[in-house]
């Protein structure tokens, strides 16, 4: 698509997209450290699990599946996000297939510590992630969804050129301060083209 934000890179290297300032690549068993960290940040998790942290062991056996995963397709999945001059972690994203009958919708999702707020980087890894859909899957839609009171993570969702779907009750496993206004749902289709770099 004209004006990606990404590069493309072979699968077969791990690097699902490289940006300006990021790396998308495959997850390795050396990042479980980080991740753990992430998934125990309690403002990280704040609109997850109202900032309780996630266990350990079953962070570990995520992040197994997913290192696992990326040696059959890279196409969809969960994937580490690091820094491109340090190499430093910052995060995930994923992109997954919807169950059926929506098969042709990507759901897209980010997760980023915390001293990685506030610089663009959920909204410059995630345009890229959307514009590696629509050149290399057969998606005709990318998705998300995110807390009605979520304000930073709905900013993304509109900087990547998503327009609101729906305001819906999702069934929280725990109660989180501003669930009771509901959820949002966000989408781009193949057919509104790329609308650009994120600004």
């Amino acid at each position: 698509m004209a004006g990606d934000t990404g590069n493309h890179a072979p699968a077969d290297d791990g690097v699902v997209v490289v940006t300006d300032r990021l790396v998308v690549r495959a997850f390795r068993a050396d990042d479980l450290p980080e991740v753990v960290a992430l998934h125990a940040d309690p403002e990280v998790m704040h609109h997850i699990t109202n900032g309780v942290a996630e266990d350990p062991d079953e962070v570990a056996a995520w992040l197994d599946h997913w290192v696992e995963v990326a040696h059959r397709d890279l196409d969809t999945g969960c994937w580490a996000a690091v820094d491109r001059s340090s190499g430093r972690f910052v995060g995930w994203f994923h992109l997954f297939r919807d169950d059926p009958p929506a098969t042709d919708t990507l759901e897209l999702g980010y997760r980023l510590r915390r001293d990685a707020w506030g610089l663009g980087l959920a909204a410059e890894g995630s345009r890229a992630l959307v514009d590696r859909a629509f050149a290399t899957t057969d998606a005709a839609r990318v998705r998300a969804e995110t807390m009605v009171v979520h304000t930073a993570s709905r900013r993304v969702m509109e900087k990547v050129g998503m327009h609101l779907v729906r305001v819906f009750d999702a069934d929280w496993p725990v109660r989180i301060p501003g669930d009771e206004h509901g959820d949002v749902e966000y989408a781009i289709d193949r057919a509104d083209g790329n609308t650009g770099p994120v600004t």
